[in-house]
C-alpha cells in the first residue's frame, strides 16, 4: 500500500480547493489555480511544476502564519508562468514563461557558458521582468 495522502486530497482528507477556500475566503485567482492543480495532480507534482517546495505551497495555500516570510509575488508570478501560462518578452530568450523567467534570474554568474552570460547580464541591466532579490514588481 502506498503511503501518503492520495492524489486530490491533502493529509487531513480535505481537498486543497477546500483548505484554499476555508484559508482565504477570497481566494486569489493564481492560489485557486495552484489548488485545483494539486488536486489534479499532487502536491508533489505542483511543486515541481512551479519550482517551489511543496512545503512553501502548503504555507501559501493554507495562509499559514509563516506566509509573512515568503514573498508572495515571485511565487504568485512562478504559479502565474507555470499554471496559468503567463509568458514575457525576454531580451536573450525571446518568449518564455514567467516561471523561467525567474528561475533564469536565480542562476549564478557563469562564464563557461555565453548563454548564462548574456542572461545575467540582460536581466539585471534593466529587464523589466527582473525582481530584485527580495522586491516584487506585482503582476504582468
Amino acid at each position: 500500500m502506498k503511503r501518503g495522502p492520495r492524489i486530490g486530497s491533502s493529509a487531513d482528507g480535505r481537498s486543497y480547493a477546500e483548505k484554499v477556500a476555508h484559508a482565504w475566503g477570497d481566494v486569489p485567482d493564481w492560489v485557486d489555480v495552484l489548488a485545483t492543480y494539486a488536486d489534479a495532480n499532487s502536491a508533489k507534482a505542483a511543486a515541481e511544476a512551479v519550482g517551489y517546495s511543496a512545503a512553501a505551497l502548503s504555507v501559501v495555500m493554507n495562509r499559514a502564519e509563516s506566509i509573512k516570510n515568503f514573498d508572495l509575488g515571485r511565487i504568485e508570478q512562478a504559479v502565474r508562468g507555470a499554471l496559468m501560462g503567463l509568458t514575457v518578452d525576454c531580451p536573450v530568450e525571446r518568449t518564455i514563461g514567467r516561471e523561467t523567467c525567474l528561475a533564469n534570474q536565480k542562476l549564478p554568474f557563469s562564464a563557461h557558458r555565453r548563454e548564462r552570460v548574456a542572461l545575467y547580464h540582460a536581466c539585471r541591466s534593466g529587464c523589466p521582468h527582473f525582481l530584485a532579490k527580495g522586491g516584487s514588481n506585482g503582476t504582468e
